[in-house]
């Protein structure tokens, strides 16, 4: 396994480079995501939680309460107290990269369901995620809302959800949020806002980038590009450089050029049949779905 530095590097000397969009989420980066999801532009946070509310009941009747809630990227756990209040948990496990963010909103979980066994697990679900061997397997529901699997290209998605089901039991199951290809002016907006909350959360890693590895972006040099792939059926994220640069890091670095790009996110968009096939593929094979009004998101509970 590479380390962070090694990983890092090896994006920025890529043709073209590419930095991982788990890079985002230092603390600050959390929070910029955090504002980002509250947008007016920024419609998937509000059509899942809408979705979530309306077909409350038929949820909670799917997944069943009691069980052992493991959420992967759980960052401020807002979607969990929902979840948590929809279905009971006995036990609860939010699994993301930036600890103290999570660390902080576990605390505030506790605090706001006494009684509840809740967790905060530090770590890169990317590189596979080894649960405590006191969290029970039984009854296991892993939750992924968000649309966040469509960060990762098809290959890398069915690997994270083929490892999602090596996390439960025949009885267990998953909770995960899909969005649905739209109107491309209305995918573009939700990546690109009027007010620059998602530009400052992508040039924000470059800021992270030099911390992690001791790298000298200048940030202000670096534009915010997104737009959509329509052969991909993907938003695409980049970062422009507005001018010729030099960028060192210890033991190495590279120019770039005016107007050379970092690819940092992608944000697939699956017709939903395309994505329950690959539930299945990857062990799912049960799959009901709930949508909005418009088809614009769904939330969909697999089984095996």
């Amino acid at each position: 396994m590479p380390s962070t530095t090694e990983d890092i590097t090896h994006g920025l000397r890529r043709r073209p480079a590419c930095i991982s969009p788990k890079y985002f989420y230092d603390q600050h980066g959390s929070r910029l995501f955090e504002e980002i999801t509250r947008l007016p532009e920024y419609y998937p946070t509000r059509t899942e939680n809408a979705v979530m509310q309306q077909h409350a009941a038929d949820i909670a009747r799917a997944v069943g309460t009691g069980r052992t809630v493991v959420e992967l990227g759980a960052g401020n756990c807002q979607k969990a107290r929902a979840l948590c209040r929809l279905v009971r948990p006995a036990c609860f496990v939010g699994v993301d990269i930036s600890a103290d963010f999570l660390n902080a909103a576990v605390q505030g979980l506790r605090e706001d369901f006494p009684g509840l066994d809740a967790r905060a697990l530090g770590g890169d679900m990317t590189q596979g995620v080894q649960l405590p061997g006191d969290i029970p397997r039984a009854g296991r529901l892993v939750f992924y809302p968000g649309s966040s699997i469509g960060n990762f290209d098809p290959p890398h998605a069915l690997e994270l959800l083929a490892h999602m089901r090596e996390l439960v039991d025949d009885d267990g199951g998953l909770l995960i949020g899909i969005d649905l290809p739209k109107d491309v002016a209305v995918l573009e907006a939700a990546y690109d806002d009027a007010a620059g909350v998602t530009a400052a959360f992508n040039r924000n890693v470059l800021t992270h980038v030099n911390r992690l590895i001791g790298s000298d972006f200048d940030v202000e040099q670096w534009g915010h590009r997104a737009f959509f792939n329509q052969d991909a059926s993907r938003i695409e994220m980049h970062l422009e450089a507005l001018a010729d640069s030099e960028v060192r890091w210890p033991g190495g670095g590279r120019r770039f050029d005016r107007g050379e790009r970092i690819h940092t996110e992608n944000s697939y968009k699956y017709p939903l049949p395309v994505f329950t096939a690959m539930l299945a593929r990857a062990g799912f094979t049960q799959a009901q779905a709930w949508t909005d009004e418009r088809g614009w998101f769904a939330v969909v509970h697999a089984r095996p």
